[in-house]
């Protein structure tokens, strides 16, 4: 796998209800960084989404300090274009349901800065045990009811080559 391709891969969209919530959300759990905002009013903003109307999207790219990759785009969809609305899920995760994951380096701090920041459904953290290691883990919904993973762990793992466990 090239780096262009590996890079593409830890980038995501949320389509949210509320872009200056959405914000607020993710800068508590470590996207403060604004990458790119603004509003997107080429046509194939709307038709690359697959609607058959044009209407400008609204962005704002937020990132983490540092290199530009695990950057998050927030968008809200024009209402013009008359988009679907998926209820916000709330509770455990339901099959064929996609949850973010995010390593963080202090669960409680973060955990409590993301129920202050608007966090719909948000159980205790448990020990996750696994044959070669533990650590505290949680699942949470944002305020759209996205599902996130969040895994509390030394940032300085995340550098590390090979297989886990082997």
């Amino acid at each position: 796998m090239t780096d262009r391709a590996v890079s593409a891969l830890i980038r995501g969209t949320i389509f949210v209800r509320d872009l200056d919530q959405a914000s607020a959300f993710y800068a508590a759990l470590g996207f403060p960084d604004i990458y790119y905002e603004g509003v997107l009013t080429a046509p194939s903003a709307s038709t690359i989404l697959g609607f058959a109307d044009h209407g400008p999207l609204s962005v704002r790219i937020v990132k983490s300090g540092g290199p530009n990759y695990g950057m998050i785009g927030l968008f809200l969809i024009d209402p013009a274009l008359h988009p679907d609305v998926v209820a916000p899920a709330t509770g455990p995760a339901r099959i064929g349901e996609v949850a973010l994951v995010f390593y963080v380096r202090s669960m409680a701090a973060t955990l409590a800065a993301l129920r202050a920041a608007g966090a719909t459904w948000s159980p205790e953290p448990e020990l996750f045990v696994m044959p070669h290691r533990a650590q505290q883990e949680v699942c949470l919904r944002d305020p759209d009811g996205i599902l996130l993973n969040l895994v509390e762990t030394d940032p300085a793992e995340q550098e590390m080559t090979g297989r886990e466990g082997a």
